[in-house]
Order: C-alpha cells, then structure tokens, then sequence
C-alpha cells in the first residue's frame, strides 16, 4: 500500500494513475491514519519551494514523512518533493526543507542553457541505484525545474543530470529516496523506475532487490 500525501500542491492524480498502472495498490490521501499505515510513502512537489514548503507545514503532514523516514520506511520525493528533503531552498527566498539530507536548492546560473529547464534529459548513474533496475544507462526522463540541489554530502548522489552544469537527478539517504523529474511524465522509464520503487519490478537476481536505493 502506498500513500501519495495530499497536502494541496498541484494535480497529483497523474502520480496516482501512474502508480496504478504499474499494478501498485496507491492512493491520495491527507489523512493522517491511511499516511502512517502506509507501507510506502511518496512525496510530490508542483511549483515553488517556499509554498510547498508552508503548505506541507500548515498541513501538518511534515510531521508524517518524518516519521516515516525515522522508521526506515521507504520515501520517495518527486520533483519538488526531492527537493523538499533538503535543509533549504533559496527560491524567493530562503525556506526550510525537512532536513533529511544536508544541502540547499539554488536556481540555474544564467549560463544554463534556458530556464526553466522543460523536457527531456537523461541521467548518468553514479552509484549503483535500485530505482533504475532494469533502466539503460542514460535514460531520458521529463523536467520541469528551474532551481536544483546542491547536495553537501557526495554519497547521496546516485544519478546525475547535465544541462550546463552537472546536478544531482536521484538522491537517496537510508530509506528515502528522491528524483528530480517526472516519472509520471516519463512514460516507460518512468513507470519502471515507479514500478522499482514500489516493489513490483522484479530485476535479474544478481542485482538484489528492485526497490533498494
């Protein structure tokens, strides 16, 4: 079972569907109960950190994605919600993320390429990833972000993404985990990497577990 939290950010159904169609038993849902019975958690993110950020306070289902780190189960942010595990964010000015990994997010310099970044790009493993079981090495995946992490700690970094600089696209510490695209918007990658997280992939033996990040 897995909770996609509801905490009033952007039109979070395509997550839902795509989760659906993968054969994972997901749902969206703010109530607190269903969040902490969930077997997995998924955290995503439309717009700007500060507001995201306010509204999953004001919400008080910050508190539950915590717990659920604390408790080793698995988490996984998407797009913002990747993001949002950081300490802070710097977009109209400076917000506090949940903390669970040490570093910032910052806009693109002026020399990237165009911002926001919308599209496709593809992402380069750096360290062996089991949300990208069963995934070509450079795979292309959809963005839409104009602001990226800068990760403090290098071993969070699993896959990196350039667009005028190189920054890191999956990040993941202990039990949580957080991409920087879409995979909703990403169609057969995407939904495999979902697919990964959710348990449901079943990669070749030799390599473990589909959802281990």
């Amino acid at each position: 079972m897995i909770a996609i939290v509801d905490y009033g950010v952007g039109n979070l159904r395509s997550v839902e569907k795509a989760l659906q169609a993968v054969g994972a038993r997901a749902f969206l849902t703010s109530d607190p109960g269903l969040i902490r019975e969930a077997e997995r958690v998924v955290l995503p993110g439309v717009g700007a950190f500060g507001e995201c950020a306010r509204r999953l306070r004001e919400s008080r289902l910050d508190q539950l994605v915590l717990d659920a780190a604390e408790r080793n189960k698995p988490v996984i942010g998407l797009c913002v919600g990747l993001q949002l595990m950081f300490d802070e964010g710097h977009e109209f000015g400076v917000h506090a993320g949940l903390g669970l990994m040490r570093g910032r997010v910052i806009r693109f310099p002026q020399s990237a390429p165009r911002v926001p970044q919308i599209g496709w790009n593809q992402i380069e493993r750096v360290k062996k990833c089991g949300l990208l079981e069963g995934l070509q090495e450079g795979s292309y995946f959809y963005f839409v972000h104009s602001y990226y992490v800068e990760a403090e700690n290098a071993e969070d970094v699993l896959a990196v993404t350039d667009y005028g600089l190189e920054y890191p696209s999956i990040c993941a510490r202990g039990s949580v985990c957080g991409v920087q695209f879409h995979p909703e918007k990403s169609q057969e990658n995407g939904l495999r990497l979902l697919a990964n997280f959710a348990g449901l992939a079943a990669p070749p033996a030799s390599h473990g577990q589909a959802a281990s990040t």
